[in-house]
Parts: C-alpha cells; sequence; structure tokens
C-alpha cells in the first residue's frame, strides 16, 4: 500500500538560498514520486538523508524527534524548514498508523514515553519501559511492539541501534507490517536492510535522488570489497605511506 505517492517542492528556485538549501540535494530537489511499499534513502553522511525524510515526517504531522503524531514534546528544536516547502500527494487510501523511529534522537523519544505512560500501556506497546532496556532492545522493541499496520512508518538510520541479528529480525516484521498495508520509507547505510525484496533504492547527490540497483549501491559495494579483501583494503586504508 502506497499512502504517499508524491512530494513536491513548491519552493521556487530562486528562493532556495538559506538552510537546508545549501546541501546541493536538498537544493535541486523538485518532486520524487514513490512507486514502492518499501524506499530506501542512501547517501554519504551530510548527504542531505535525515533532512529528507525528516522534513517527510514533520509534513505528517510527527514529532520531529521520533515518535507518533501524539508525542507532543521537544527537547531542543534541530529540525529544517524544509517541510513548510513540501506539498505531499496522497493515495485514495489513509493509513490508520504512522511513525517516525529516529536513531538520532530515539533517547529523547524514550524518555518521554516512559514519562507519560503508565506500566501496562507501556508493556502493550512497547514491550515495557524503554529506558530499562538496552539501546538496542528498546529500539527493537517499539518495532516489534508498537506499529501495527496499516501504517506509514519512517526510520531514519535504524542499524544505528540494531545488531546483524536484530536487522534480520527488522526485515521479518517489515515483511509482516508490509502484507498488512503499510508503506516505509527508510534513509539507511545497512547492505542488509537494502537487500530487502522489491524495495526502491535511491542515491542522495547533488542532483537530487537518482534510482540505484542494489548491486550498485555503495553499502553494498564497499562492503562486498571489504569482505572479499579484507587485508588488501586494510593494508592500504593504515599504510603509513603517502
Amino acid at each position: 500500500m502506497i499512502y504517499i505517492n508524491k512530494i513536491t517542492n513548491i519552493r521556487p528556485m530562486e528562493e532556495r538560498k538559506e538552510y537546508p538549501y545549501n546541501i546541493p540535494a536538498i537544493l535541486h530537489l523538485d518532486e520524487f514520486e514513490f512507486k514502492s511499499n518499501v524506499t530506501f534513502i542512501i547517501g554519504e553522511n551530510g548527504s542531505g538523508k535525515s533532512t529528507f525524510i525528516e522534513a517527510i515526517a514533520v509534513s505528517l504531522g510527527l514529532n520531529p524527534e521520533g515518535g507518533s503524531t501524539y508525542l507532543n514534546y521537544r527537547t531542543y528544536d534541530t529540525h529544517s524548514t524544509l517541510f513548510n516547502d513540501l506539498k505531499l500527494r496522497r493515495g485514495p487510501y489513509r493509513n490508520k498508523d504512522s511513525y517516525f523511529l529516529r536513531a538520532e534522537s530515539f533517547y529523547n523519544a524514550a524518555s518521554e514515553l516512559d514519562r507519560i505512560t503508565d506500566y501496562a500501556k507501556m508493556l502493550r506497546n512497547y514491550g515495557g519501559y524503554l529506558h530499562q532496556r538496552s539501546h538496542g532492545e528498546s529500539f527493537l522493541g517499539v518495532i516489534l511492539n508498537r506499529l501495527s499496520g496499516n501504517g506509514l512508518y519512517i526510520f531514519d538510520e535504524p542499524e544505528s541501534a540494531l545488531s546483524i541479528n536484530s536487522l534480520y529480525t527488522l526485515m521479518v516484521k517489515m515483511h509482516e507490517l508490509e502484507k498488512k498495508d503499510s508503506q516505509f520509507i527508510i534513509a539507511t547505510h545497512s547492505p542488509i536492510l537494502l537487500a530487502y525484496p522489491g524495495a526502491d533504492i535511491y542515491t542522495i547527490t547533488n542532483n537530487g535522488l537518482e534510482p540505484t540497483k542494489y548491486e550498485e549501491s555503495m553499502p553494498y559495494l564497499l562492503t562486498k570489497q571489504f569482505i572479499l579483501n579484507r587485508e588488501r583494503v586494510l593494508k592500504e586504508l593504515l599504510s603509513e605511506e603517502e
């Protein structure tokens, strides 16, 4: 199920002068179309991945620090104003659930949830109090317990909190939720997640977002190069010669 079909940047090019338009990919972002239930956004650090999906999340009414539309809190406003410029075109069906899972500020979301929610509800929706478990366990607890289907789910670098085994668990849960009419928009560096069947992969570049095949994606290529040529790569990286 695709709930968001298209995103259009309505700010005229001549007015794109201040942050976040100093990021080339954001400067040249005019429109983007979602064609799959699962869409991955990849690119180097600082390329604009998080800025892009953060703006989508805020446009949907989700908390910029992570959470649902009902989690109203703020610690420090760092999100850009890009959401003001984005026009979202929805499909014929409306999602019943939505969640912004952001690794960078998950601690803040977990703190607020533990503060405002009684234990019975925390157990039902999150598997228990989040700060009573490790970062990865609590992160996975949200995924396994809170996300129920018929949803629009936005993840920002979920691999930051998860082990390899937990990434496998995430993929199983994504498959379950996809069969329950869910859409995913995910920024990631993980070659494991990128292998999810049927997903679209886009590399965020200075010219915008470009469709990319899995075998041509940088996370896959660099990981493959390291695994197959570990000693050579390490020798080149750690060589003291110029």
